[in-house]
Formats: C-alpha cells, sequence, structure tokens
C-alpha cells in the first residue's frame, strides 16, 4: 500500500478527545491531525515523538491531516487503524500469506453473526468459506506485539462470532496485522483485557485460527511482510 500524497514530517504536542491530535511541522506551524484510532496507543502518544502526517486529498476537509505513522523505540509504527483491512487483502491477493492463499474470491464487509459484519471472506469451489478479521496491532512491551491496547467489547464479540462459524463447519481465522518492524512474536495482553484473552482462548478451542504478521513500514508505503509465531500463555 503506497501513500497517494507524501507525508510530512512532524513532531507530536498531544494527543486529545481520541481522534484528535496537534503536531508542528518542520516548518513551525502548527496543525490538528484525525487520530484513526480508538486505542490507548500506549507508548506512542509521548510528546516530542516523530509523526508523519497525510494531507487530506479534499482541500475542504475539517481536518486537513491525518496521522499516520510515529517513530518509536527506533523505528516507524503505523497508528491508522483504517489500513488494516486494505493490507490484509493486498497481501492475501499477492500471496503474502500462504495460509490464505487459493481462494478464488475475496467479498468485504459481509453480514454474519449477530448484526456483525466480517472484515474479508474468502470462497472458492470445493472448499469452505473462510471468514477472516483483522485487527490492527502497534502495542509492544518487550519482544513480542500485543493486542488489544484497551479493553474491546467489540473483539471479544468477534472472537464468539468467529467460534460459532467455525463451529457450523466454515473456516474462521483471526489475523493481527501488526504496524511495526521490531517484534519477533504475537501475544495477548491478558492484563488490559481479561475478557479477551479468555473469548480468544475458548475460540481457539472451538476452531478458530491465529495469523499475525509484521508490517515492513517507510514514509512512502506499508506493506505486510513475515509471518510472527503466536505465543500464547498457559
Amino acid at each position: 500500500m503506497q501513500f497517494p500524497l507524501p507525508l510530512r514530517r512532524a513532531t507530536l504536542l498531544r494527543r486529545y478527545k481520541r481522534f484528535l491530535s496537534n503536531h508542528r511541522l518542520d516548518d513551525g506551524s502548527t496543525v490538528t491531525a484525525h487520530v484513526a484510532n480508538p486505542g490507548a496507543m500506549t507508548g506512542l502518544v509521548g510528546e516530542g515523538l516523530e509523526t508523519w502526517l497525510s494531507p487530506a486529498a479534499n482541500p475542504k476537509r475539517k481536518l486537513p491531516y491525518s496521522w499516520e505513522m510515529v517513530r518509536a523505540d527506533g523505528g516507524l509504527v503505523g497508528v491508522n487503524t483504517g489500513w488494516p483491512n486494505r493490507l490484509a487483502e493486498e497481501a492475501i491477493a499477492g500471496g503474502a500469506i500462504p495460509a490464505l492463499a487459493g481462494y478464488e474470491t475475496l467479498r468485504r464487509e459481509v453480514a454474519y453473526g449477530a448484526g456483525s459484519r466480517v472484515d474479508l471472506l474468502l470462497e472458492g469451489p470445493g472448499r469452505p468459506p473462510c471468514y477472516v478479521e483483522v485487527k490492527n496491532v502497534h502495542l509492544k512491551r518487550g519482544p513480542a506485539a500485543e493486542f488489544p491496547d484497551s479493553v474491546t467489547a467489540r473483539g471479544t464479540k468477534h472472537l464468539r462470532e468467529l467460534a460459532a462459524v467455525a463451529e457450523g463447519g466454515a473456516r474462521a481465522v483471526m489475523l493481527y496485522i501488526v504496524q511495526r518492524e521490531d517484534c519477533d512474536r504475537f501475544t495477548l495482553a491478558a492484563d488490559i483485557d481479561p475478557a479477551y484473552a479468555a473469548a480468544f482462548a475458548d475460540a481457539r478451542e472451538r476452531g478458530v485460527e491465529a495469523l499475525a504478521y509484521a508490517c515492513r513500514l517507510s514514509t512512502a508505503g506499508i506493506a505486510v511482510d513475515r509471518p510472527l509465531p503466536v505465543v500464547v500463555p498457559d
């Protein structure tokens, strides 16, 4: 995935009201950018961090910039939760996720469960449909990428619905897209959301698969790069 317009380097001043952030551009001007991320963004919101902003394609948009990446722990980290579905779709189409290869069609936002829409539905003759829920990951507390970074009732609901799908004979996959390069595994932040961790364990027992992939990031774009082992403590 390539950014449609060149990103602008800035310095983070503050994040507030969940979806707003102030940044100082290199020319000294201060701008407000949209934060497409409802999570806590632990370790990524410190004043003075280097940030990268995408200018709005529509000059009439209320906020002229979106916050795309931050430099933390020595590398770039993607913070825009709007990209992982697209990253996953591009990776599947390009054969970069072998476990999800071989399906003829891919559909987005297909209704299933109790009023939900699955992120991606893969289908092909002679095999059961594959329901894929995609989650953005950027939390790191040590060598592992962790999810979630805040309590996610919606994520817990998705796990339960995927478990029902798996028990019904379809394939069900949780795909965690890690928007950073500096992790060697994926695990759950059970201390942050015990209910999600419990639902994850139950879903795995009922047939839900879990995949995690790190990304390659630059100021030009982001792409799915390599698999990460999913390591969940007993």
